[in-house]
C-alpha cells in the first residue's frame, strides 16, 4: 500500500511528461528572458520554458553597412544580328571588250571567214592563230588563239618574200585547193590525194611549171623539186594562194600543214588535230582569207 508522499510524486510526475510532449493543456509556468545585445553580437530570445526545459532562437545580427558584390562577367558568346538580306553588291563599272584583232585587219574584203596569223615581229619563227567568222550579229571567234610555226626566219614584210629565204610572205590570201597523204577528211574544198613520189612541187623559178602542183610522170616539175608524199608535213594540208601568178623568185610552195614540230622553210604549220578543224570548218563559199604578218603590220 503506497504512502500519501509517493502518490503525490507521481501525480507531479505524469504532469510534468504530458506537458513537455506538446500537450494543448495550459502551462504551469512561463518565462522569457530578453538580453540586451550590441549590434555586433546576436540576440538571443528564449521562447519558451516547460517544467525544465527552455527552447531558445538565435537571430542573425543586423549589418551596419551594405555591400553589393558585382555579377561575374558573361562568357557566353555576343548575340549578332539575324541578316535580313543579302549584302549590296558594290556598283559594277560598264566596260567596252577589246576589239577582235579581225576587225582591225586590212584587206579581208567581204570575208567571212578570216584566218589571222600574227607574229609578235620579223624575226620571229613562231606566230598565233585564230580563225574568226562573220554573220549578221558581225565577226566572232571560232577557233584559237593557237600557237603554230611559222619561216625559219619569221616573217617577210609586205613584198619582200623570196624564193628560199625561209621567210613566211606577209599579206592577205586567200586558198587554191586542200591535199593531203591521207583520204579526204570531210573537206569542203577540192581534195588531192597523194598517192605516190610522181607529185611533186615546182620550186625553181626558171621553170615553166614554177610554182604549180605537178605529176612528173607527165610533166617536168625542174630542178630540185618538193615532194609532196612528206610526212608528217603533207599528211593534210591546203595551197594558201600566195604568188598566184607563178612570177619568178618571189616565192613557191606557201602552205598551211601539219606541224613537225619546228619552224618551216616558209610555211605556216599546227598540231594536226586543229589543223583539220581549220579545214573543215573552211568553206568556199564564205570567200575566207589568211592574213598573214606581224601584229602591227596586219593592224596598221
Amino acid at each position: 500500500m503506497r504512502s500519501p508522499a509517493a502518490t503525490t510524486l507521481t501525480a507531479v510526475a505524469l504532469s510534468i511528461l504530458v506537458t513537455g510532449c506538446g500537450s494543448s493543456a495550459p502551462r504551469a509556468q512561463t518565462r522569457s528572458t530578453t538580453h540586451a545585445s550590441s549590434p555586433t553580437e546576436p540576440t538571443t530570445t528564449p521562447t519558451a520554458v516547460t517544467g525544465t526545459s527552455v527552447a531558445t532562437t538565435t537571430a542573425a545580427p543586423s549589418p551596419t553597412t551594405s555591400t553589393t558584390i558585382p555579377a561575374p562577367a558573361s562568357t557566353s558568346p555576343p548575340i549578332r544580328p539575324t541578316a535580313t538580306e543579302a549584302p549590296t553588291a558594290p556598283p559594277t563599272v560598264a566596260t567596252t571588250p577589246p576589239a577582235l584583232l579581225v576587225s582591225r585587219l586590212k584587206g579581208i574584203g567581204s570575208a567571212q571567214q578570216v584566218v589571222a596569223v600574227a607574229a609578235s615581229g620579223y624575226g620571229a619563227g613562231t606566230a598565233t592563230v585564230t580563225a574568226y567568222e562573220r554573220d549578221a550579229n558581225g565577226w566572232k571567234e571560232v577557233f584559237g588563239p593557237w600557237a603554230a610555226y611559222i619561216g625559219r626566219n619569221g616573217v617577210a614584210p609586205l613584198g619582200a618574200k623570196r624564193e628560199g629565204d625561209g621567210r613566211t610572205p606577209s599579206g592577205v590570201y586567200g586558198f587554191d585547193f586542200m591535199f593531203g597523204v591521207d583520204a579526204n577528211p570531210g573537206v569542203r574544198y577540192p581534195y588531192r590525194h597523194i598517192t605516190g613520189s610522181n607529185l611533186a612541187w615546182d620550186d625553181d623559178p626558171s621553170s615553166p611549171n614554177y610554182n604549180e602542183w605537178v605529176d612528173t610522170n607527165s610533166a617536168s616539175a625542174g630542178a630540185s623539186p618538193e615532194q609532196m608524199n612528206t610526212t608528217p608535213s603533207y599528211l593534210y594540208g591546203v595551197v594558201i594562194g600566195y604568188n598566184d601568178a607563178r612570177t619568178p623568185g618571189l616565192g613557191s610552195a606557201i602552205f598551211l600543214h601539219v606541224s613537225h614540230g619546228s619552224s618551216t622553210a616558209g610555211c605556216i604549220s599546227l598540231p594536226m588535230d586543229e589543223l583539220l578543224r581549220v579545214l573543215r570548218w573552211l568553206d568556199p563559199a564564205h570567200a575566207p582569207r589568211i592574213a598573214i604578218g606581224t601584229l602591227d603590220a596586219l593592224t596598221s
